[in-house]
């Protein structure tokens, strides 16, 4: 395989199945499908934290989260351990990012030759509010949720239109500039990551009556699980919705996924005008999906297939074209993949400690019968919950709690729970001793909440982190942040 240039294009909070080319037929995502069909789909990926800035840390790094310490929104990544980009920079490679990267800020060395008006966390601070897990309350700003759905321009719409601009005119007029090696762009969208809105002309694709309703949303569908329900207490924004109010939701998202494939086409277009694409290599993924109701819940920040799978799709030269993979893979996988495209060999350090695989090699059919593994330290979780996905099962252990088994063969929706079923005690322990054959779930536990305890503490604790406010989501450059 030769090396390529690599165009990255990396989504916020994209579930996996809002997108034609997984089998949806009411969403209408050409670009992505477009990709797709020209390339190979990855029916079984899935984020390492289903939050952001943990997903992002994990995802430049090659490593999982209880490896680096990003635990939680207030964790960003400050450019230690090193990661892909540094990789790729030190052997000559160019490594620009544009958009969304949720890192600690573009002061740090992130892993990029140059950021172009890149998002990072508050202040270089993040979510100081959802550090605090000790008591479970529910968060101040979830009820905007709700309130502010429906069609519109938002600042995330705004930006990611700028993000796209950004994108074309690297391609244009810097790509020419750095023929010597293959570089890496990385294009950062925030859609569609709530606030739920989108501009009106992609809210009118869609008949409200056409999309789906949430799946076991009735009262009496919904998870009993106590740590679940902890999740739920924190995260409220169903208690604000009404019937009416899930339909516009659910429209506003289906219109923010088209808007971002809207977004996603104008650079796809710009790469093939620039005559770029026979020496380019494209990768689309998300860093965790969106419960979009389901189960009556919304956001991220729980283990179920909404949240937890995202979309991953590859095409370009050497890349089979309209093949699938069922292996399973995860965001820890970007770190070989990237530096294969590049041709740019492993170290003997990074075969020893990197988890992650080149999608080269499982395209090619090695490693068929891998395990996928994400784990949860953030806002609302009264534990440290995590997964490992083996073939058909879907293992979730809590600390301190039951664990949750779900047969994703018969069981697609997760609507069993038999993680007290005395049948499956065997599959049970053998998922268990996967699972600790990766952490010492107990051990994570424990050194998140004492980081987080560390860091409230050096912000003058919970009282002062408390009065400092919460907000709904990190404003795009140029925003002001509102807090609630």
């Amino acid at each position: 395989m030769k090396p390529k240039n690599l165009l990255f294009i990396f989504s916020d909070e994209h579930t996996r199945d809002i997108s034609g080319c997984y089998g949806n037929t009411v969403v209408k995502t050409p670009n992505i499908d477009r990709l797709a069909a020209n390339g190979t789909v990855f029916n079984n990926a899935y984020t390492t934290c289903p939050i952001c800035v943990p997903a992002r840390a994990s995802l430049a790094t090659g490593l999982y989260v209880h490896d680096i310490g990003c635990w939680d929104n207030a964790h960003p990544y400050v450019g230690e351990p090193e990661g892909w980009g540094h990789r790729l920079m030190a052997a000559g490679h160019h490594v620009t990012a544009t958009g969304k990267l949720h890192m600690c800020t573009d002061k740090h060395p992130n892993g990029h030759s140059e950021e172009i008006e890149t998002l990072h966390v508050i202040d270089g601070i993040g979510d100081l509010r959802g550090s605090i897990r000790e008591p479970i309350e529910e968060r101040a700003t979830v009820k905007l949720l709700a309130e502010t759905a429906g069609p519109g321009e938002s600042t995330y719409t705004a930006y990611d239109a700028r993000t796209a601009a950004h994108a074309i005119d690297w391609l244009t007029n810097e790509a020419p500039k750095h023929t010597d090696k293959p570089w890496v762009l990385y294009v950062g969208f925030t859609l569609p990551h709530f606030p739920l809105v989108c501009p009106q002309e992609f809210y009118d694709l869609y008949d409200p009556d056409e999309i789906p309703w949430p799946r076991l949303y009735g009262p009496d569908q919904r998870p009993t699980h106590p740590a679940v329900r902890e999740v739920i207490k924190a995260m409220a924004y169903d208690k604000y919705f009404d019937a009416e109010k899930v339909r516009i939701a659910l429209r506003a998202y289906y219109g923010m996924v088209s808007y971002l494939d809207h977004q996603i086409g104008r650079v796809l277009s710009a790469l093939e005008d620039n005559d770029l694409g026979n020496d380019t290599r494209i990768l689309y993924s998300s860093d965790h999906g969106d419960n979009m109701g389901n189960r009556g819940m919304w956001g991220k920040s729980i283990m179920y297939e909404e949240s937890a799978a995202v979309p991953w799709i590859m095409s370009g030269p050497d890349i089979p074209v309209g093949h699938t993979v069922d292996t399973l893979v995860t965001l820890v996988d970007f770190y070989q993949t990237a530096l294969d495209c590049c041709g740019l060999p492993l170290t003997d350090t990074e075969e020893n400690i990197l988890p992650g695989h080149s999608l080269f090699r499982i395209i090619d059919g090695e490693l068929p019968d891998r395990i996928a593994f994400s784990e949860y330290h953030a806002a609302g979780s009264p534990t440290g919950m995590y997964m490992i996905r083996d073939g058909r099962w879907k293992y979730v252990y809590y600390v301190g709690y039951p664990p949750q088994l779900f047969d994703l063969e018969a069981d697609p929706h997760e609507a069993v729970d038999l993680g007290e079923s005395a049948e499956h005690a065997d599959v049970l322990a053998a998922c268990e001793a996967k699972l600790r054959a990766i952490v010492d779930p107990e051990a994570a536990n424990a050194q998140a909440f004492a980081d987080q305890h560390a860091k409230v503490a050096s912000f003058g604790g919970p009282e002062a982190v408390k009065s400092r406010g919460d907000f709904s989501h990190t404003p795009a450059p140029g925003e002001k942040v509102v807090f609630g």
